[in-house]
């Protein structure tokens, strides 16, 4: 177990623990991880027993113990086996320490007498006779237990309390935390259950009290089988063997009887892989040694929770931290947040390099597979143009032309998570408690100003419950968001707020965003899986929480945020904004905050004063409409220039819409003047008298004419542009179609005759080889995929999106809702009859354009007329291989991108059958199946010349009584009606 220091038996070791005042436990130097282990009782001493259970120390019992602690405990000793008592199973022996007789010390300090009798029939020892004359010396000069003060002897006895000596005491776990909780006590490790469990004697009470380490969780030992045990008492007049040195009883053998009891009582659970290396990692460190046990808390067992902290040479060190370094312990998360944020950071920290390392419990590890990844090398620097919510802002890349759409960058701020606004519109879906108070401290500290963005990482979500996304996710269920620090240019703009933690950064010395927000109480941190890609300065982002946690800051407190009621004046009737109209005009300007911007022109405010948000637009001026030239540059200016700042606003009218008319300023300056300057608007010369600053905008506009800006590119002195886009007088495009698809209301689907794309397309899927369908789970088609799908009555293979189908294939006969792309029309078909398709096929746009019939409103499906009049144009252009001239009136891209049959960018166009020349638009209004769209005075020449030449063809079939005009004039298209006629008079 030991060196052997020679022949003659004597070994060497290191002390582990001191039972009692006359016996040590040794274990030896050898370099093995447990090494073996030798208790000796010193040869001839018998020192005072301490208490057992039930019962009491002997005088001087503990003062004997402590004395050969302090002398022994962890120190290198020599030492060999005089005797041995089988019975008892003891060891008896003499110890060194260095040069020095360890037994002489005991003995010269009065602290264990000296017994004769050794072992029958052996040799006496050479060293008796020197303990005998050190005893008398001890006696004579009154020393330990022999001394002769009066009433020391029943001094030295310790008054226990019930836990040092095993009985039932009733003691208060969670009142004694909360009275010391974070206090340092002195105490005295008495055992070691496992390496992150110790009992302890407590100083000067000595209440015997278990500890578990705070922060961490060593390997079980496992459980013991609950054998009875039988202690053989041994007496003092009779133990002559033993010496009567023994402080502690041995087991005798169990009985038949007994072992069958135990085994039925009780199965033995082995201790877990590192168990007992964590268990004997603990003992060498702090076994018998004086320790401080800061106390943190308590579980809901009430057992006690506390930081062990024991002495190396004149440093103390932290057995928690110890043990995780070592990977003889784990990281746990609910204990550990009894600590302070400094020490958990090391412990985390500490757990993630023993997993690096694989050290021990580690072995073997493998790190999970997360849905985040590093962004390296990305830093830019920008102004906030709009904070999206309390953990997400919106910044314009300085790198990116002024104004430009693509300038705009979202960063998610990393490793925090703010309260969810959730949706004012869903009873169900209420904001959180400090929702909009986070957004709002961020508005006021982040609009407009300079910050410098470090991006970190990225992380795949899921769009369905905005949890992170599993890597089994379906990709079309998830989205990537990109995580950032965001810094503020100085300290100054930070005033007021808790900065003390700002990471001393030489790239970054401004204030961390994210911290603010902590340490407002208005975020709380990530709880970061291992290896899962967090903030840089994640550290001082716990420091921050940890703060306001402690000050009961936001959401760390008990209260409820305070609730703002906003009248939501943009989703009321056009009548009820009308009536709210002589508030907003009883004082002349009001203070506002921009929440959204529509369009060039057209915005969301919220007037606090008057707790309601209303529909705006600037009066007389107009920006390109979506999906003109420079509307995308309209709207960016206008969120750089304006979005979620503080304004001023008059309001001077309220439209048929239900939106409020009038001029806007931010600091002072009128933001129509600045569309206008720019070439990204015109000015309506229609009640331009009313406008406070009409002269400005003039002037802002006459300027960008002259330097021929945007939307005046093209402009000539005398000659007038429609915002941007080409004069009236150019000529227009017309397609030579093919009708695949008719829908309902007028519109249809066509193709153009002559693409070569079509030839293209079909010689590709002819040259395919379709194999058997697919295995279940190897393709699984998503919402928006482009495939190939069997068509139902032809059997032909076209290109086909996904509109609709099951998340999971489980059968082949599952159904999905297909969009042939190339036709126009739709159908639901069996998984067995979809394969998947190459991505050179796949990419090619779609044939099938959506067209609608312009200048006319033919009725739904659902309308009167409208199943008649979807056969009546159903013959005119599906009936035989007809082809038409389609001459595109207007393009409209408001529906974005298509998602099925009926949606995406839509062509007015006037459709001509290309045999009789005859007008498909004219002749639907003839049959009485449409009417002419209303004449607006805002319309173009051209548009009111073509409106006035179809209109013969209505007033026939209003003549004539033909379908739609059964009943007579029944005209009531009150969202085109024009605006009522304005009042002499002016304002009132």
């Amino acid at each position: 177990m030991a060196s052997n220091t020679g022949a003659s038996g004597w070994l060497r070791g290191k002390v582990k623990a001191v039972t009692s005042g006359d016996c040590l436990l040794i274990m030896g130097s050898t370099k093995a991880e447990i090494p073996p282990e030798k208790s000796i009782t010193l040869s001839y001493l018998m020192a005072p027993r301490m208490a057992r259970r039930g019962g009491m120390d002997e005088p001087f019992a503990w003062e004997s113990r402590e004395f050969l602690r302090k002398l022994c405990i962890g120190k290198e000793v020599t030492f060999r086996v005089d005797y041995t008592a089988p019975n008892i199973g003891r060891e008896f022996g003499t110890v060194y320490l260095g040069d020095k007789n360890v037994a002489y010390s005991v003995v010269s300090a009065g602290w264990a007498r000296v017994k004769e009798q050794g072992p029958k029939g052996g040799e006496q020892s050479p060293y008796l006779a020197e303990l005998l004359r050190l005893e008398e010396v001890a006696k004579q000069q009154g020393v330990g237990r022999w001394s002769k003060e009066p009433g020391a002897a029943e001094e030295s006895i310790r008054d226990l309390p019930p836990s040092a000596i095993g009985e039932a005491s009733g003691f208060d776990a969670k009142g004694f935390a909360v009275a010391n909780k974070g206090k340092s006590l002195e105490a005295i490790v008495e055992q070691v259950r496992d390496g992150s469990t110790v009992r302890v004697y407590l100083l000067p009470s000595f209440q015997f009290v278990q500890i578990y380490v705070a922060g961490v969780q060593a390997p079980s030992m496992g459980r013991r089988s609950s054998a009875p045990t039988v202690v053989a008492e041994t007496d003092s007049a009779v133990d002559g063997v033993t010496n009567g040195g023994g402080s502690e009883a041995a087991p005798a053998q169990l009985t038949t009887a007994q072992r069958l009891v135990a085994s039925a009582a009780s199965t033995e659970v082995p201790p877990d892989r590192y168990g007992r290396e964590a268990k004997h990692f603990t003992e060498t460190r702090v076994l018998n040694r004086d320790v401080r046990i800061v106390v943190e808390g308590t579980d809901s067992f009430n057992n006690i929770i506390g930081s062990v902290y024991y002495p190396d040479g004149e440093t103390a060190k932290d057995l928690a931290l110890e043990l995780v370094e070592n990977g003889l312990a784990k990281y746990v998360e609910w204990s550990a947040n009894m600590l302070d944020v400094e020490v958990k950071i090391k412990l985390k920290n500490a757990e993630l390099q023993a997993k690096k390392d694989q050290l021990r419990i580690w072995t073997g590890f493998k790190p999970p597979v997360t849905n985040s990844k590093p962004i390296h090398d990305q830093k830019f620097t920008g102004r906030v143009v709009e904070v999206v919510s309390g953990d997400c802002i919106i910044v314009a890349d300085d790198a990116a032309p002024y104004g430009s759409p693509s300038a705009e960058r979202r960063v998610n701020l990393s490793s925090i998570r703010a309260p969810k606004l959730g949706n004012a519109r869903r009873e169900d879906n209420k904001p959180d408690n400090f929702a909009r108070e986070a957004k709002e401290f961020l508005r006021t500290r982040l609009i407009g100003k300079q910050v410098a963005v470090e991006m970190e990482y990225s992380r795949r979500i899921s769009t369905v419950d905005g949890q992170n996304a599993v890597p089994t996710t379906n990709v079309a269920d998830t989205r990537v968001l990109d995580y950032g620090s965001v810094f503020l240019g100085s300290t100054s703009q930070a005033d007021g707020d808790d900065i003390s933690s700002v990471p001393s950064s030489g790239s970054h010395p401004g204030v961390n965003v994210a911290e603010l927000l902590l340490s407002r109480g208005f975020a709380r941190t990530s709880k970061h899986r291992d290896y899962e890609e967090r903030s840089h300065y994640f550290d001082a982002l716990l420091a921050a929480e940890s703060r306001a946690e402690k000050a009961k800051k936001g959401v760390h407190s008990n209260k409820e945020s305070p609730v703002m009621h906003i009248t939501d004046l943009t989703t009321v009737s056009s009548k009820k904004a009308k009536d709210f109209l002589p508030f907003l005009q009883r004082n002349r300007r009001h203070s506002a905050i921009v929440e959204y911007v529509f369009s060039g022109h057209r915005f969301k405010l919220t007037i606090p004063k008057e707790t309601c948000s209303i529909a705006f637009s600037f009066s007389g001026v107009r920006c390109p409409g979506k999906g003109e030239p420079y509307s995308d540059e309209a709207i960016a200016l206008m969120r750089r220039r304006i979005l979620q700042r503080d304004v001023e606003i008059e309001v001077e009218a309220v439209d048929r819409t239900g939106t409020f008319l009038g001029s806007l300023w931010e600091s002072k300056t009128n933001m129509a003047s600045v569309l206008l300057e720019s070439g990204l608007a015109k000015l309506s010369s229609f009640g331009l008298d009313r406008i406070p600053d009409a002269h400005i905008l003039t002037r802002a506009e006459q300027s960008a004419k002259q330097q021929k800006l945007k939307i005046w590119e093209n402009y000539v002195e005398g000659e007038e542009v429609s915002n941007g886009s080409t004069p009236e007088s150019k000529q227009k495009e017309i397609l030579k179609v093919v009708v695949t698809e008719v829908l309902g209301g007028g519109k249809f689907y066509a193709q153009t005759v002559g693409d070569q794309r079509v030839a293209s397309i079909q010689q590709q899927l002819a040259s395919l080889k379709l194999k058997d369908a697919p295995v279940i789970g190897a393709f699984t088609p998503v919402k928006g995929e482009i495939v190939l799908a069997q068509f139902s009555l032809d059997n032909s293979w076209n290109r086909a999106m996904i509109v609709n189908g099951p998340r999971a294939v489980e059968s082949p006969n599952d159904k999905f809702e297909v969009f042939y792309i190339d036709y126009g029309n739709q159908e639901v078909v069996p998984y067995s009859r979809i394969r998947p398709v190459d991505p050179s096929v796949s990419s090619a746009p779609a044939l099938a354009q959506l067209c609608s019939l312009a200048f006319i409103k033919v009725p739904t499906l659902e309308d009167d007329f409208g199943q008649e009049a979807a056969e009546y144009l159903s013959e005119c252009l599906l009936s035989s291989s007809k082809q038409f001239r389609a001459m595109i009136e207007e393009r409209d891209t408001s529906g974005g991108k298509s998602k099925g049959q009926g949606t995406g960018t839509v062509l007015s166009v006037t459709l001509v059958d290309a045999e009789t020349e005859s007008s498909i638009n004219a002749t639907m209004l003839e049959e009485g199946l449409a009417r002419l769209e209303r004449s607006k005075r805002w319309d173009t020449r051209e548009r009111k010349t073509a409106l006035h030449n179809l209109e013969q063809f209505q007033e026939k079939a209003k003549k004539e009584r033909l379908r739609i005009w059964q009943y007579g004039d029944v005209e009531s298209d009150d969202d085109e009606q024009a605006p009522a006629a304005r009042k002499p008079g002016g304002r009132r």
